[in-house]
């Protein structure tokens, strides 16, 4: 039986000093590939007006305009900090004229209805603090037929290589947050329930090697 989840900040990362420590491992992960930005654009996010949702220092939004030449990219981040490091790093990959950066929270988000193509988000899954709501708002921003793709870490996963990455990521100086979010993250099953109780009615919830990946489309208008 896996552990009970113990809720983690909602409030993101806002002290500029962790941002820039969370700034240096978010870079890593871009360079070793592990961000999903494959998964978002073989799921079928790849054109059109998308919404990122937590995109932290950018390097997944912008990493996903590169693989995504007809899309533009509207970012939601509830840190005035990390905003800041994610236009700068934007400014470095040349995209400013493709993503825009907005602060605010995701169980409120401040978008008209049917506003966009597609929705992703990676990693922040574990900090919402009512999933449900946020899901809740998913379906209201898509276009009918728009779909979402959210990945992040799992709580169930094998406590070895659990282990293996807490001992592996860099800088040293993220591995206590490594483990509240872990602490912090669903199982398949716990994520499964809280689509059940969600507007989205074409949805599936898998496992991979450490994480999970929920992906949904909204119905079209009949």
């Amino acid at each position: 039986m896996h552990r009970q989840r113990i809720i983690e900040t909602n409030e993101g990362i806002q002290d500029a000093m962790e941002v820039t420590v969370f700034d240096d491992f978010a870079r890593t992960m871009r360079d070793k590939g592990w961000n999903n930005v494959d998964t978002f654009v073989r799921k079928g996010i790849s054109r059109g007006r998308v919404l990122e949702i937590g995109p932290g220092p950018g390097y997944v939004g912008l990493e996903w305009l590169k693989r995504a030449p007809d899309a533009k990219l509207t970012a939601l981040e509830i840190s005035d900090e990390m905003i800041r490091v994610a236009k700068r790093n934007a400014q470095q990959y040349g995209l400013t004229d493709r993503v825009q950066y907005m602060q605010g929270n995701a169980m409120a988000m401040p978008f008209e209805e049917n506003a966009f193509d597609g929705v992703f988000s990676n990693g922040s899954l574990h900090e919402w603090e009512k999933p449900l709501a946020v899901f809740q708002e998913i379906h209201r921003v898509l276009k009918a037929g728009g779909l979402f793709c959210v990945t992040d870490m799992r709580r169930d996963v094998n406590p070895l290589l659990a282990k293996l990455i807490y001992h592996t990521t860099k800088p040293k100086e993220i591995r206590p947050g490594f483990i509240t979010s872990l602490n912090a993250a669903y199982t398949v099953g716990e994520l499964t329930e809280i689509l059940r109780n969600s507007d989205f009615e074409d949805f599936s919830v898998t496992p991979d090697f450490f994480g999970l990946t929920a992906t949904g489309r909204k119905q079209s208008m009949r």
